[in-house]
């Protein structure tokens, strides 16, 4: 059975849908599922894991989320990441989604293998991106 953490932080509850859309998707792919909120994350369950979802909105000037999230990711490497599928997801209320396509080129860096370009929702997801986001959960379930 293959280990899916999903690592995320949410202000709005916005990316908090997105993370519990995968989670069910991951689980219902057969995996088991660790659901963390960054704050409870770990690098030793980073390691661990067969395959990644880390979600984020975009804050400020579109960057990720910078007293919890921008850490966490700061101080992960190839050892952690390096060869493991990697979904990343978030939601932002201005801009054009920069801040996902930096943290997609950034993941890759460190060798991930990224899934798609990243998924990303104008507030509050709708149907088509939690769509998107169970569908993840089971392709990282595989």
């Amino acid at each position: 059975m293959k280990k899916v953490l999903i690592v995320y932080w949410s202000g709005s509850g916005n990316t908090e849908t997105m993370a519990k859309q995968i989670a069910k998707g991951a689980e219902d792919g057969g995996a088991e599922v660790t659901f963390k909120v960054v704050g409870e994350a770990s690098r030793e369950l980073v390691e661990a894991a067969d395959a990644l979802a880390f979600g984020s909105p975009a804050m400020g000037d579109e960057v990720l989320e910078e007293s919890e999230m921008e850490p966490f990711i700061a101080k992960l490497s190839k050892k952690e990441i390096g060869g493991k599928a990697l979904g990343l997801f978030g939601s932002y209320d201005w801009g054009d989604g920069q801040w996902m396509r930096d943290w997609v080129d950034r993941m890759k860096k460190l060798d991930a293998d990224v899934v798609g370009e990243g998924i990303i929702a104008q507030l509050e997801p709708d149907k088509t991106v939690c769509d998107k986001c169970y569908e993840l959960g089971k392709q990282l379930a595989k």
